[in-house]
């Protein structure tokens, strides 16, 4: 009988910036692939075809192994599905219709700040003042971001970043729950069976779009397909993996660390493309990796002494 649990080793360090650099490129990508996609495609229609993609590649890997899954660990892989999946993936295209992708990759960077919160609140993690001040920072740059309008002027409250905000929070629920109760189990089940419980969803609600007559008539409708097979064959189902394993090997606060570097990959990306950032986004993006880095500091302490 074939394992469910993966075979632990000694953690490598090599393997863990490994799979966090692989991260950054490939997610950081994601919001100008999301941009590409809007072109032709609604908001619902590129989030759903996004993890009908992953799910149809990840689908022969999670019929093997579903069986041989407790109800209690399948529950948890359903949550993950839809929280750190399928919500998330929604907010931020629905968000892109407004948002720079530049932005919104700054935005991501809050994912650390709420995945403490989650760890403190829930599963008791013991906290220091000085993680409270990174908080502190974290939230203040993004108060600034979300009173920024597109030609950076300070204005009303722009609900979209709110958006981001929420797929964020999903995010770190979502790392929480693999690191607390699914981290002994191989990280290719973790994401096969997870992208199972949206995927069949998703594609009924695809086709019961328009989406087959945007596909014929829209112009450059093939290129924005083909970014989003990308986004959910690259960027979903094989990051997936790639970021459930990092989460094992190390811990959720590391594992979020990809969002230090994300931004930039996004901003470099948007900018190629023609978008503006103004002084006070770089302002709020500076406060909020500054808080980033106050809310893992102790760890990366502990990291470097071990």
């Amino acid at each position: 009988m074939l394992q469910l649990k993966k075979r632990f080793t000694k953690s490598n360090d090599l393997l863990a910036w490994t799979l966090l650099a692989a991260l950054t490129l490939i997610w950081g990508s994601s919001y100008i692939l999301i941009k590409k996609g809007l072109v032709a495609f609604s908001p619902g229609q590129v989030a759903t075809m996004r993890l009908t993609f992953a799910f149809l590649v990840m689908l022969p890997v999670a019929l093997k192994y579903l069986r041989r899954i407790p109800g209690r660990i399948l529950f948890v892989m359903v949550l993950i599905g839809i929280i750190g999946n399928l919500i998330p993936y929604l907010l931020f295209a629905i968000s892109q219709t407004v948002i720079s992708s530049s932005v919104v990759g700054i935005i991501n960077a809050l994912t650390p700040i709420f995945t403490m919160i989650i760890a403190v609140f829930i599963f008791k993690y013991k906290i220091k003042l000085i993680q409270v001040a990174g908080m502190i920072l974290g939230f203040a740059g993004i108060a600034g971001l979300s009173l920024v309008d597109e030609s950076g002027i300070f204005g009303s409250i722009n609900v979209y970043i709110w958006l981001v905000i929420a797929a964020t929070l999903c995010y770190a629920v979502s790392l929480n729950l693999i690191k607390v109760y699914l981290s002994d189990i191989r990280s290719l089940i973790v994401t096969a069976v997870s992208l199972l419980s949206v995927g069949p969803f998703c594609m009924i609600y695809l086709f019961s779009t328009d989406f087959i007559h945007r596909f014929e008539t829209v112009p450059g409708s093939g290129f924005s397909m083909l970014c989003i097979a990308i986004l959910g064959i690259v960027g979903t189902a094989f990051a997936l993996i790639l970021y459930t394993k990092l989460i094992q090997i190390t811990d959720a606060l590391f594992a979020t660390t990809v969002t230090y570097l994300l931004p930039i990959v996004s901003i470099i990306w948007g900018l190629l493309d023609g978008e503006v950032l103004y002084t006070v986004h770089f302002a709020g993006m500076i406060l909020i990796l500054a808080g980033v880095y106050l809310v893992n500091r102790n760890f990366y302490n502990k990291k470097l002494n071990t």
